[in-house]
């Protein structure tokens, strides 16, 4: 990590920030922070074996927040001039003016942690090898199967710096790298044509990230989901039993339950959780945590957005619901724990309560086992596009790839499955958990009033007793 990067590279001085933050809460208010942010990055596309976008490119800027009571004055500059960041400070101000006024404190660097050291960051290599990887991909996909006739592979990556001082003593700065590659493709066969999608990333240098999947590996996953597409029947609609597979479908947990345990919606009382802690939400093969710890995973952060170093927070146990993710704002108006989940775009955007990595643990059993329990079923294993309201949990998730269960064994790929259903009460379906987690590859991106941030999720094969899935197949 670069020591004081934007105090070398800015001229910043602890003269400068104290004036920034004494402007800040000139008009009153309980708290403020600045937070800076200088970013490098590559994103390269290839599309119909052809180079279709190659960019790089530099953004910096800094946010100012002031706090008073539950208001919010938020103001940003992307120019890192001493006059511009002042107007920013003062603007914020009289945004949330308040009738109390906090004295700035001595600044104490914040513990952190160390989940992504980073020598030679992706950015920085050569941009021949970038380009390498998704012609690599491009390649092996098409010599998967004859059938595939379109594949578009793309390389993004980027390197991050961040500082955060706070008017409570606040100080925090990290360099957060990531990387991601994406692989599309259509399949045909006569008039029948089919998609898949495969991917994967996290905060690693190009040469770590390469170790551990190479473009190969997400070409041929692509190619081998449309291609199997291409056979599948008419997904059976009517409620069934329905085995989720391990890694990506963890998606519908970050949907239809995780963003529900968000502490802001909890504090407004528009989640279908609030109210609920220490009451049971879900069967007790059910424990779910929300971890910003796992080194080198896209959803990790050494330090969130508020500068907190992040958790491993458990959100769920045994079924009983055991806390809510919260920021700075929602812990103190709510009484609860900080656990580093304040997170937001960029310089651009205020923070609020997000996910970073969410997780339902392993179980017990066999996952051979749970397949073996279902007589007639549904076996989900990717996951598309979906939709929530988190005021009462239901949602509606698209099976990108899923299986029908005859007497307890994959038989038939189906097209066209829908998930619908009810996170909560969903929950309590659940009779058996695998020993089988994994952790999707390191593509999600997750959207919350208009904010994307990267994110992980997981889960281990589980089956739920009973849900609605939607089709145009007729049972047989």
């Amino acid at each position: 990590m670069d020591k004081r990067f934007f105090f070398e590279k800015y001229g910043l001085n602890d003269k400068d920030v104290e004036r920034y933050l004494a402007a800040a809460l000139s008009a009153g208010g309980d708290y403020a922070d600045l937070y800076f942010e200088y970013v490098t990055s590559t994103a390269l596309s290839v599309d119909e074996s052809m180079v279709k976008s190659a960019s790089q490119g530099i953004s910096a800027g800094c946010g100012v927040r002031v706090v008073a009571g539950e208001r919010t004055g938020y103001a940003y500059t992307d120019d890192l001039a001493p006059e511009r960041i002042l107007h920013a400070a003062k603007t914020a101000a009289m945004i949330a003016s308040g009738p109390a006024k906090t004295p700035v404190v001595n600044l104490k660097t914040n513990l952190r942690h160390d989940l992504y050291p980073v020598v030679v960051a992706s950015v920085d290599a050569e941009i021949r090898q970038k380009l390498d990887l998704v012609m690599r991909a491009d390649r092996a996909a098409r010599a998967f199967d004859p059938r595939v006739k379109e594949v578009r592979a793309s390389y993004a990556d980027e390197l991050k710096r961040v500082l955060v001082i706070g008017s409570d003593g606040t100080y925090a700065e990290d360099s957060q790298p990531l990387t991601r590659m994406s692989v599309f493709v259509i399949a045909k066969s006569g008039e029948t044509s089919a998609k898949g999608t495969s991917g994967g990333g996290g905060r690693h240098a190009l040469d770590a990230f390469l170790l551990e999947k190479t473009p190969e590996h997400f070409a041929r996953e692509a190619a081998r989901q449309s291609i199997i597409q291409l056979d599948a029947r008419e997904c059976p609609a009517g409620d069934m039993e329905v085995v989720l597979g391990p890694g990506w479908p963890g998606i519908l947990l970050h949907e239809a339950i995780g963003h529900g345990l968000e502490a802001d919606f909890n504090r407004k009382k528009t989640s279908a959780f609030a109210g609920l802690l220490g009451k049971r939400v879900a069967s007790d093969k059910c424990t779910v945590v929300d971890n910003g710890t796992v080194p080198g995973r896209r959803g990790s952060l050494n330090v969130d957005d508020e500068g907190n170093p992040t958790s491993n927070t458990v959100l769920i146990e045994k079924g009983i619901l055991k806390g809510y993710l919260a920021d700075k704002l929602s812990a103190r108006l709510m009484g609860l724990p900080n656990t580093g989940n304040g997170r937001r775009e960029s310089y651009e955007h205020i923070p609020m309560p997000r996910m970073t990595n969410t997780y339902m643990l392993a179980g017990e059993d066999l996952p051979e086992d749970i397949l073996r329990s279902v007589k007639r079923g549904l076996y989900a294993v990717n996951f598309g596009g979906g939709q929530v309201d988190i005021t009462n949990g239901k949602f509606v998730f698209a099976a990108s790839e899923a299986y029908l269960i005859e007497d307890g064994k994959i038989t038939a790929p189906l097209k066209n499955a829908t998930l619908i259903g009810n996170g909560p009460d969903v929950l309590t379906r659940v009779s058996m958990v695998g020993n089988d987690l994994q952790l999707d590859e390191g593509v999600g991106t997750c959207g919350k009033d208009g904010q994307s941030v990267p994110v992980g999720v997981g889960i281990p094969t589980l089956k739920v007793d009973r849900m609605t899935v939607g089709g145009t197949g007729t049972a047989e």
